[in-house]
């Protein structure tokens, strides 16, 4: 098994809701290890960039105004397989159709305000951990 790094974000929704220490614990159980963690209040500017590869789909504004409507945490996790286990941790993007357990199903409020997102590939975790992180050693 691969010890990989994928990136979670924490999305205002939770944050509002003060949920960051139950998906956090969520996260550990699984036997990820959140290396890197930070509180953040994105820009318009980074949201839009974050989000780039949507810009053409109807929702890219609403999801932009979503995501700077107040404070995200931002984290590295680590572990065997940790792009594949974080997806599974966090449940379907729906949560109607997430599994019982999971972070969306639990704590989504539905399939735009979902609580988590986890990067889906090796490629999109460097990515969104150097934008994220950039400037920052990260160690395990």
């Amino acid at each position: 098994m691969a010890i990989e790094r994928t990136f979670s974000m924490i999305k205002p929704d939770a944050t509002a809701r003060n949920l960051t220490g139950a998906i956090n614990a969520k996260i550990e159980a699984s036997g990820l290890k959140i290396i890197a963690q930070k509180r953040v209040h994105w820009s318009t500017g980074h949201a839009q960039k974050f989000y780039e590869v949507h810009k053409a789909r109807p929702f890219y504004n609403d999801l932009v105004k979503f995501m700077t409507s107040g404070p995200i945490v931002l984290q590295v996790l680590e572990g065997e397989n940790a792009i594949k286990k974080y997806r599974d941790v966090m449940g379907a993007t729906d949560p109607a159709k997430a599994e019982a357990g999971t972070i969306r199903k639990e704590f989504a409020e539905n399939i735009e305000r979902n609580s988590a997102h986890g990067s889906d590939s090796v490629e999109n975790a460097a990515a969104e951990i150097a934008l994220n992180f950039a400037g920052f050693e990260i160690v395990g």
